[in-house]
């Protein structure tokens, strides 16, 4: 299935203009990167999801197909920062990240705020057919090599390296997945 760019405008469209930090999730909201925007988390995110000028999505560390989910932190210019490094090492902790540059562990215990938007920029029905198994692996594999082939031929850097680590674990779950998929296939025992 295509991505529904219509229904991702209009989504998108609905996303704060402010400033702040966000949470790029995928189709079954788990956080896959956190970023920030002093330009706006609407135009910020709007270019991701387009490819245009986009590290992320340049080095292909992170795949669009599978961005389901945005969550919106907007703060004040002082406050991204401190905000994407607690937010990064918090989610990072749980779930690998695929983010480009890596930001300090800030001190202290952490607890995430709710964000102030959760935003679904991907139809349900695109979806639901996006996480069957069979779709979902054959995609993964095709993005771990292009990302595997830009590191060795283009950036080989110790971001893309851990974002080929993040997309690995990725692709052992999908192929897991998959596998659960398997029925027994009886034999015939006349041909024996």
């Amino acid at each position: 299935m295509a991505i529904d760019l219509q229904f991702r405008r209009k989504a998108v469209a609905t996303l704060t203009p402010l400033i702040g930090v966000y949470i790029l999730c995928d189709l079954d909201q788990v956080p896959i990167y956190v970023g920030q925007s002093t330009d706006g988390i609407r135009a910020r995110v709007r270019r991701h999801l387009t490819s245009a000028r986009s590290d992320i999505i340049a080095n292909r560390q992170i795949d669009v197909w599978e961005i389901a989910w945005v969550w919106t932190y907007p703060v004040a210019k002082k406050d991204i920062g401190p905000l994407e490094a607690s937010l990064f090492h918090y989610f990072d902790s749980r779930s690998v990240l695929m983010n480009g540059k890596l930001p300090a562990r800030p001190a202290g215990r952490f607890v995430p705020p709710k964000p102030i938007q959760v935003v679904q920029v991907m139809s349900d029905e695109e979806i639901a057919e996006k996480k069957e198994a069979a779709l979902r692996l054959p995609r993964q594999a095709e993005h771990y090599s292009q990302i595997v082939g830009h590191f060795l031929a283009v950036k080989n850097s110790k971001e893309i390296a851990r974002a080929i680590e993040a997309h690995f674990v990725r692709l052992q779950k999908y192929h897991r997945m998959l596998l659960n998929l398997a029925t027994e296939v009886e034999c015939d025992a006349s041909s024996e």
